[in-house]
Protein backbone atom coordinates (compact mmCIF):
# COMPACT_ATOMS: atom_id res chain seq x y z
CA UNK A 1 0.00 0.00 0.00
CA UNK A 2 1.45 3.66 -0.74
CA UNK A 3 0.15 6.79 1.29
CA UNK A 4 -1.19 9.26 -1.79
CA UNK A 5 -2.20 12.66 -0.85
CA UNK A 6 -4.29 14.47 -4.26
CA UNK A 7 -4.26 18.32 -3.86
CA UNK A 8 -7.66 19.17 -5.94
CA UNK A 9 -10.79 17.72 -6.45
CA UNK A 10 -11.44 18.48 -9.97
CA UNK A 11 -11.76 15.54 -12.94
CA UNK A 12 -7.86 14.37 -13.37
CA UNK A 13 -8.02 14.35 -9.68
CA UNK A 14 -11.13 12.02 -9.48
CA UNK A 15 -9.16 9.74 -12.10
CA UNK A 16 -6.04 9.16 -10.08
CA UNK A 17 -7.96 8.72 -7.39
CA UNK A 18 -10.64 5.95 -8.32
CA UNK A 19 -7.33 3.87 -9.97
CA UNK A 20 -5.13 4.56 -6.30
CA UNK A 21 -8.48 3.47 -4.86
CA UNK A 22 -8.33 -0.02 -6.78
CA UNK A 23 -5.03 -0.27 -6.32
CA UNK A 24 -4.88 -0.43 -2.41
CA UNK A 25 -3.17 2.89 -2.28
CA UNK A 26 -4.36 5.11 1.20
CA UNK A 27 -5.76 8.08 -0.51
CA UNK A 28 -5.68 11.47 0.94
CA UNK A 29 -7.78 14.63 -1.07
CA UNK A 30 -7.35 18.23 -0.42
CA UNK A 31 -9.36 20.90 -1.90
CA UNK A 32 -9.55 24.79 -1.86
CA UNK A 33 -13.38 24.13 -1.54
CA UNK A 34 -13.53 21.28 2.00
CA UNK A 35 -17.05 20.49 0.70
CA UNK A 36 -15.40 19.31 -2.44
CA UNK A 37 -13.35 17.35 -0.72
CA UNK A 38 -15.51 15.59 1.31
CA UNK A 39 -17.54 15.02 -1.56
CA UNK A 40 -14.96 13.99 -4.00
CA UNK A 41 -13.07 11.14 -0.86
CA UNK A 42 -16.55 10.05 -0.32
CA UNK A 43 -17.31 8.98 -3.87
CA UNK A 44 -13.71 7.39 -4.07
CA UNK A 45 -14.92 5.08 -0.98
CA UNK A 46 -12.39 2.84 -0.30
CA UNK A 47 -11.07 4.54 3.14
CA UNK A 48 -10.06 7.51 1.14
CA UNK A 49 -10.26 10.77 3.64
CA UNK A 50 -10.55 14.53 3.06
CA UNK A 51 -7.69 16.38 4.18
CA UNK A 52 -7.24 20.24 5.01
CA UNK A 53 -6.02 23.02 2.61
CA UNK A 54 -3.09 24.18 4.42
CA UNK A 55 -2.25 21.32 6.47
CA UNK A 56 0.92 19.23 5.69
CA UNK A 57 -0.10 16.48 3.15
CA UNK A 58 -0.56 12.96 4.87
CA UNK A 59 1.20 11.05 1.69
CA UNK A 60 4.71 9.92 0.45
CA UNK A 61 3.49 10.80 -3.19
CA UNK A 62 1.32 14.34 -3.66
CA UNK A 63 -0.47 14.60 -6.66
CA UNK A 64 -0.51 18.21 -8.20
CA UNK A 65 -3.94 18.23 -9.82
CA UNK A 66 -4.59 21.80 -9.31
CA UNK A 67 -4.99 24.24 -12.80
CA UNK A 68 -1.57 24.96 -14.63
CA UNK A 69 -1.55 28.51 -13.18
CA UNK A 70 -1.60 28.20 -9.55
CA UNK A 71 0.25 24.90 -9.56
CA UNK A 72 3.84 26.62 -8.55
CA UNK A 73 1.96 28.67 -6.13
CA UNK A 74 -0.05 26.21 -4.43
CA UNK A 75 3.54 24.32 -3.77
CA UNK A 76 5.08 27.26 -2.55
CA UNK A 77 2.48 27.99 -0.11
CA UNK A 78 2.61 24.23 1.51
CA UNK A 79 6.51 25.24 1.58
CA UNK A 80 8.80 22.97 4.07
CA UNK A 81 5.64 20.52 4.47
CA UNK A 82 6.29 19.22 1.44
CA UNK A 83 10.07 18.97 2.48
CA UNK A 84 11.46 15.30 1.28
CA UNK A 85 7.77 14.28 -0.64
CA UNK A 86 7.90 13.03 -4.21
CA UNK A 87 5.90 15.67 -5.93
CA UNK A 88 4.04 14.43 -9.07
CA UNK A 89 2.70 17.43 -11.39
CA UNK A 90 -0.09 16.27 -14.15
CA UNK A 91 -0.91 19.72 -15.72
CA UNK A 92 -0.89 20.82 -18.98
CA UNK A 93 -0.33 24.19 -19.68
CA UNK A 94 -2.63 24.88 -22.68
CA UNK A 95 -3.87 28.80 -23.86
CA UNK A 96 -7.53 29.22 -23.69
CA UNK A 97 -7.79 27.97 -27.24
CA UNK A 98 -5.54 24.84 -26.68
CA UNK A 99 -3.59 26.01 -29.61
CA UNK A 100 -0.82 26.52 -27.76
CA UNK A 101 0.98 26.01 -24.54
CA UNK A 102 1.60 29.67 -21.80
CA UNK A 103 5.26 28.36 -20.34
CA UNK A 104 8.09 29.75 -22.61
CA UNK A 105 10.20 27.19 -24.49
CA UNK A 106 13.13 27.11 -21.67
CA UNK A 107 10.49 25.34 -18.99
CA UNK A 108 7.60 23.89 -18.22
CA UNK A 109 5.02 23.89 -15.21
CA UNK A 110 6.84 21.24 -13.65
CA UNK A 111 10.65 22.75 -13.95
CA UNK A 112 8.71 25.75 -11.43
CA UNK A 113 7.06 23.49 -9.62
CA UNK A 114 10.23 22.09 -9.02
CA UNK A 115 11.80 26.09 -8.45
CA UNK A 116 8.85 26.55 -5.73
CA UNK A 117 9.34 23.20 -3.98
CA UNK A 118 11.36 22.56 -0.89
CA UNK A 119 15.41 21.70 -1.89
CA UNK A 120 14.76 18.12 -0.65
CA UNK A 121 11.05 17.55 -2.64
CA UNK A 122 11.70 15.52 -5.69
CA UNK A 123 9.05 16.51 -8.70
CA UNK A 124 8.57 14.39 -10.97
CA UNK A 125 5.91 14.88 -14.62
CA UNK A 126 3.31 12.17 -15.12
CA UNK A 127 -0.34 11.42 -16.23
CA UNK A 128 -0.30 14.99 -18.54
CA UNK A 129 -0.25 12.78 -21.31
CA UNK A 130 -3.59 10.71 -20.54
CA UNK A 131 -7.17 12.37 -20.72
CA UNK A 132 -8.80 11.97 -17.34
CA UNK A 133 -11.94 10.15 -18.71
CA UNK A 134 -9.92 7.90 -20.34
CA UNK A 135 -7.78 7.21 -16.94
CA UNK A 136 -11.35 6.70 -15.84
CA UNK A 137 -12.27 3.57 -17.55
CA UNK A 138 -9.82 1.36 -16.09
CA UNK A 139 -7.51 0.73 -19.25
CA UNK A 140 -3.62 -0.55 -19.17
CA UNK A 141 -2.20 2.50 -20.06
CA UNK A 142 1.37 3.55 -21.23
CA UNK A 143 2.38 6.80 -18.54
CA UNK A 144 5.14 8.96 -19.47
CA UNK A 145 6.95 10.83 -16.80
CA UNK A 146 10.15 12.76 -16.34
CA UNK A 147 11.95 13.95 -13.26
CA UNK A 148 15.51 14.79 -12.61
CA UNK A 149 16.08 12.24 -9.37
CA UNK A 150 16.26 8.52 -10.45
CA UNK A 151 14.90 7.30 -6.79
CA UNK A 152 11.67 9.43 -7.17
CA UNK A 153 11.27 8.33 -10.82
CA UNK A 154 11.51 4.72 -9.15
CA UNK A 155 9.06 5.31 -6.92
CA UNK A 156 6.48 6.70 -8.86
CA UNK A 157 7.03 4.37 -11.48
CA UNK A 158 6.49 1.38 -8.81
CA UNK A 159 3.11 2.97 -7.73
CA UNK A 160 2.07 3.56 -11.50
CA UNK A 161 2.72 -0.05 -12.19
CA UNK A 162 0.66 -0.85 -8.76
CA UNK A 163 -2.15 0.32 -10.75
CA UNK A 164 -2.15 -1.84 -13.85
CA UNK A 165 -0.45 1.05 -15.52
CA UNK A 166 2.94 1.26 -17.50
CA UNK A 167 6.04 4.21 -16.50
CA UNK A 168 7.75 5.09 -19.38
CA UNK A 169 10.89 7.65 -18.64
CA UNK A 170 11.20 10.18 -21.13
CA UNK A 171 14.65 11.37 -18.78
CA UNK A 172 15.07 14.98 -16.87
CA UNK A 173 12.58 17.06 -15.45
CA UNK A 174 13.46 19.36 -18.66
CA UNK A 175 11.97 16.96 -21.01
CA UNK A 176 8.47 17.69 -19.33
CA UNK A 177 8.40 21.14 -21.67
CA UNK A 178 7.96 18.05 -24.21
CA UNK A 179 5.74 16.43 -22.69
CA UNK A 180 3.28 19.27 -21.68
CA UNK A 181 3.48 19.81 -25.57
CA UNK A 182 2.92 16.08 -26.26
CA UNK A 183 -0.50 17.11 -24.32
CA UNK A 184 -1.07 19.87 -26.66
CA UNK A 185 -0.50 17.49 -29.97
CA UNK A 186 -3.07 14.94 -27.83
CA UNK A 187 -5.45 17.95 -28.67
CA UNK A 188 -5.12 18.89 -32.24
CA UNK A 189 -5.40 14.71 -33.09
CA UNK A 190 -8.76 14.91 -31.50
CA UNK A 191 -9.76 17.81 -32.91
CA UNK A 192 -8.49 16.38 -36.41
CA UNK A 193 -6.92 12.88 -37.04
CA UNK A 194 -8.93 10.98 -34.77
CA UNK A 195 -11.74 12.96 -34.08
CA UNK A 196 -12.46 12.19 -30.41
CA UNK A 197 -11.04 11.98 -26.95
CA UNK A 198 -11.03 8.27 -26.45
CA UNK A 199 -7.81 7.53 -26.85
CA UNK A 200 -3.85 8.03 -25.36
CA UNK A 201 -0.32 8.29 -26.36
CA UNK A 202 1.59 5.19 -25.55
CA UNK A 203 4.39 3.02 -27.32
CA UNK A 204 4.16 0.02 -29.30
CA UNK A 205 7.47 -2.25 -29.73
CA UNK A 206 7.30 -4.59 -32.42
CA UNK A 207 7.63 -7.94 -31.62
Amino acid sequence: MISISIIGSGSMARAIGVRAVEGGDSVEIIGRDPAKAVALAKALGGGAVPGKLGEPPAGDIVIIAVPHGIAAAVVSKYGDALARKVIVDVSNPFNPSATGLTTPDDTSIAQQVAKAAPASARVVKAFNTVFGHVLDQGRPLDVLIAGDDAQAKASVSAWVESLGLRPLDTGPLEMAHWLEGAGLLMMGLARNGVGNFDFTLGVNVPG
